[in-house]
Formats: structure tokens, sequence, C-alpha cells
């Protein structure tokens, strides 16, 4: 039974899954059945070689453009997912395709991280190493990057990847052994760097990861440098509504009913509320970098969600949305039945950008190659919303 029926007869036969959450489960499987997260780096053997798909335009990298430092981003994860790809084709030095997604621009592999269940590496560690010529760490390089590639639909990978898609959208990514190494990871480089520059990057379910991760160490007061590329948000596709009114009404009474369940459930436990709105606040201060899709149903959501917070504001009830930012109804309704909720997705911070350009399919939409193409070429909206 491949895991993709496994996943379906789980939704069927009842599997404690709320409904939102069974609605990102179903849109994960329809893309796995397309072709995976990785879309753009592992179809074919020629996207899986940097020459032939890789951003080979950015010879000279300015640090100080956002556009470089996107794409430099995100060609490192897709080293990870062709790392893994290296593994399971058994690969060797010679004819391995994974290194020159980092060593282009001057990194060298410092750590795989390795799954414990299944052996897959799931992600990275890079070092950047600076020119000869180079008397000191240039300004505004990282130092190291941790990344984290998505899921894969290729054999030994997929059951355990979708495993974890299925503890994601059940709010228990924190829970997973690939969840806590992530975060143990990132703390241990963290306190090992001194001080140093270190980023974090992620594409889809390793989005995820370095969503979980970078929480993790923003709540005692360290604020990464963070991109993140398609991060799922666990909610039914509510941005695929074309009437701006209905979508208004539709998130306006979601808000409603986060915000009204969440304080009936801090009066009862009042200790509980205090300890939510403090590490909410905690976190505003950390404003990762979010790439979305308004055609990738994984992710778009963002977009409401951030949006919607303004609109709220305007409309004089600001304070419902502040506290239904900070939840998730799906999670409520599982703490409220004596389950562990951990709802990664949610971000108080954040500079959202947006590529509006079109997407035939959610292949497209959802691919990572999108983000590293010429600056000429692209069409994206930037803009930061920061919690207060």
């Amino acid at each position: 039974m491949t895991a993709i029926r496994r996943c379906r007869l789980l939704l069927i036969h009842g599997v404690t899954l709320c409904g939102l959450c069974s609605v990102v489960l179903l849109l994960l499987l329809q893309l796995h059945v397309q072709m995976g997260d990785q879309v753009a780096v592992v179809d074919t053997y020629d996207r899986e070689n940097f020459y032939a798909a890789g951003p080979l335009h950015l010879t000279i990298v300015d640090w100080d453009n956002e556009h470089h430092r996107r794409s430099v981003a995100a060609s490192l994860i897709a080293g990870v997912y062709v790392l893994e790809r290296d593994r399971q084709e058994s690969r060797d030095a010679a004819n391995a395709l994974a290194p020159p997604w980092w060593a282009f621009f001057h990194f060298r592999l410092l750590r795989t991280l390795v799954d414990d269940t299944d052996r897959s590496i799931f992600g990275a560690i890079f070092e950047y190493e600076p020119k000869s010529s180079d008397s000191k760490h240039p300004k505004g390089i990282p130092h190291y990057v941790i990344a984290f590639r998505g899921t894969l639909t290729q054999r030994d990978s997929l059951k355990r990847d979708i495993e974890l898609d299925i503890h994601l959208v059940r709010y228990g990514l924190h829970k997973t052994t690939r969840g806590q190494m992530a975060i143990q990871v990132v703390r241990d480089m963290v306190a090992a760097s001194q001080q140093k520059n270190v980023w974090l990057a992620g594409h889809s379910l390793g989005a995820a990861m370095a969503i979980l991760a970078g929480k993790e160490i923003a709540t005692v007061g360290t604020f990464l440098e963070t991109y993140l590329f398609n991060p799922p948000f666990m909610s039914p596709p509510i941005e695929r509504i074309k009437d701006e009114r209905v979508k208004h009404g539709i998130r306006f009474a979601g808000s409603v009913i986060t915000a009204g369940l969440a304080f009936a459930m801090s009066v009862k436990q009042p200790h509980q509320k205090s300890r939510s709105v403090q590490t909410f606040s905690t976190l505003s201060k950390w404003v990762p970098n979010l790439y979305v899709h308004p055609a990738d149903h994984i992710c778009s959501e963002y977009i409401g969600y951030f949006q919607h917070r303004e609109k709220m504001e305007q409309l004089g009830v600001g304070a419902i949305e502040k506290l239904a930012t900070q939840h998730s109804l799906g999670g409520l309704v599982m703490t409220a039945f004596g389950k562990e909720a951990e709802p990664v997705h949610l971000l108080p911070s954040a500079c959202l950008t947006i590529n509006l350009a079109p997407a035939p399919d959610l292949k497209k939409a959802h691919g990572l190659q999108q983000w590293w193409q010429p600056e000429s070429l692209v069409n994206f909206k930037t803009q930061a919303y920061l919690y207060s």
C-alpha cells in the first residue's frame, strides 16, 4: 500500500483530524500525486542538475540585495533535496549532483541532518567560505545556513515524509523526532556560532520545520534571518474565493468564533492565556521572510491571514483579530478535547512576498524554482506585517 493511499484511508476511516486539517491534508495529497513538494528540483535528472536548473545568472552575489539573498537561500534548500536524491540513487562523489547547489555560492557542506526513522537526509548545515582575498568575513553574508527540504515522493523517503505531513496538519510536528532534532540542531548551532550570522531556510514541510525551530530560538531572544518558501498554512483555502465580500465575511466570522473560543478557554485556564499572550508578544520581534503564490493553496492563506488583520484594525475591531490571530480554531478544538496542539503556522510578524506571476497549476505555484528566477523576470509584491 502506498503512503498516499494510506493517508486517504486514514481520512476515510475517521482518524482524529479536524475538518480544517483534513482539507489541508487533501491539498497536500493532491500536490504529492502531481509531483511532490520539491517540484522543480527532482522531477528529472536535468532538474537536479544545478547547471541546467539553477540560478547561473548570479555569478556575483550582492548580499545587500534581497533578491540575491532569497535566490541563494532557495538554492541551498534545493541542494538538500538533491542530497537526498543522490543518496537514493547511490551516486558516488564523482557523479553526485548536489554539491554545485552550494559550492557555486562559496558554501561548503558542514553537516547533513538525517531522519532517525528512515535515514533520509532532510536538512543540512552549510558554512560560507570567504574568498582568499577577503581578510575577514564579509558583512551581511551568513556564516552558516541551516536548510530543510520538503516532501519527496521518491521511494525511500515518501512514507516518512507523508507521516510528518499528517503530524503537521494535526498540530503535532513538535512531538516528532525530526521536529525535535531540527530544534536541537538550531539551538546548538546558535550556541556554537558565538554571535555569528546564522540563517534558517526551508521549503514546504521544510519551511514548517524552520518555523518550528525559529520560534523556539526566538522565545529566548535570538531572532534568526529566515527564508520560508511555500510554508503550509493549516486552513481551508479561503483565498480561492473570488468575491471579496464573501471572503471577508468568512474570515470575519472565523475571527469572531476563534476569539470567542480562545476567550472562553482563557477564563477556564487563565495561566494558559497569560503564557500564550507572552509567547506571541516575544515572537513578534522575529520577522521571517515568507514567500507564497496565490495559486498555491497550501500556503496562500498567509495572504489573507496578514491582510485580514489590517482590515479588522480599520474596522475598529482589531482587539478581536489580535486575540484570534494568536490561535488556530482547529488547535483550540483539539485542546478543548484534551489533546496537545501546537499550530506551527501562526506567526505574529513577517515580511510577506507574493509572486504575482500566473501559474498554470499547483505544481508550478508550489515550486521552489520560481524563487530564484532572474530579477527582471519576476513580479513580486512585498510588504512587512509587524505585530504590536
